[in-house]
Parts: C-alpha cells; structure tokens; sequence
C-alpha cells in the first residue's frame, strides 16, 4: 500500500515531491510504523527559542513521550531539560554508552547541510532520518536509504503524530482520514 491507498489519504501538502517520490519518501505505512516504534528522536538544529519551530515540534514530541535529543553546535548546556550536543556523532556516542538507540533524526537545517547530516546519521547508527516540511535532498535520501535507514522527506513529525493521534482535527485542521474514530495508535 502506498499515499492514496488505505485507511489514509494522499495529503501532498504542496510538496514538490513528485508521486514516485512520495511514495520512497511520504508512504504512510512507514510514517505510523515510525511514529509507533521511536522512542529517541534527535533533532538537529533544536532551538532554545520557543517561539521557533523547532522547539515547539521538540516540545509537543516530548510531551508526547518521545525523548528528544537536542543537537545544535551553538548551543550550550539544555534545552528542553536534556543535554545539548554539537552533533549527531556526539548524541549517537552519548546514547550508546546509555544502551539507547537513536531512533529518528530530525533535520531542521537547510538544505545544503542536509548531506552532511545525513553522513553523520549513518556514522551514528540512527535507524531513521525526517527531514522536516520544505527540506528534501534526493541523493542524500537515496544515500540514507543504501545505508538500510529509513527516509521520510517534507513532512513535520509534530503535524503526522497528531494526524494519526487523531488530535490534528481538533486544532481545525484537514486530516484526510474519513473515519467515525480515532484510528488505533498505541501510547507510549
């Protein structure tokens, strides 16, 4: 099953991706199997201003009960009550002497630092990279995608973990999915 088959629709939300590509990069089977298993989300390019996007994805997520690890090379000590780390390779370090496996990268940086973080991704063992709405790099996708993680391309992990909680609704907003409940969705 692909985008557009299923218990959900086909939400391109102005994607440039092109319907192939949202299948590699959007399918929402892989998108709720993420959403369920994760438990350790790094995000590169966490804020400590909670007025920017970040944060508040960082800060719905760890509401959510997802442990978020803040990666951003400007930024010293916490945020969001966990340590700061300068990169992916130091998380990934950090979180393997704790027995901790990195489960999803989130990448709020432009686009042309998307390679980088995608290299340091695989170095760090991480089993998943996100990259965030309007952030797509193919050739580093498809080179995360060799190294056997799993990709998702434009799309916010705060908006599709709300979608199919079922709580996107309530904010006003067009979920796409027909259905007199809550589609199942296991809490953590």
């Amino acid at each position: 099953m692909g985008p557009g088959e299923g218990l959900s629709c086909d939400i391109t939300l102005n994607t440039k991706l092109t319907l192939e590509q949202r299948k590699l990069y959007q399918d929402p089977l892989l998108i709720r199997r993420l959403l369920r298993d994760a438990k350790t989300v790094a995000i590169v390019g966490l804020s400590s201003n909670s007025q920017k996007a970040s944060y508040f994805v960082a800060n719905y997520l760890q509401h959510e009960g997802y442990r978020i690890i803040p990666v951003n090379p400007r930024a010293e000590g916490e945020i969001l009550s966990e340590p700061v780390y300068p990169d992916l390779l130091a998380a990934g370090q950090a979180l393997k002497e704790q027995g901790v496996s990195l489960d999803v990268v989130e990448i709020f940086r432009p686009p042309k630092e998307i390679p980088a973080v995608v290299d340091q991704a695989i170095e760090a063992g991480a089993k998943a990279v996100w990259m965030q709405l309007k952030l797509v790099d193919l050739d580093a996708a498809a080179k995360a995608r060799r190294a056997g993680l799993e990709v998702v391309a434009d799309r916010c992990l705060k908006i599709e973990h709300g979608r199919y909680a079922g709580t996107l609704a309530w904010g006003g907003m067009n979920t796409e999915i027909i259905s007199a409940r809550k589609a199942p969705y296991p809490k953590k």
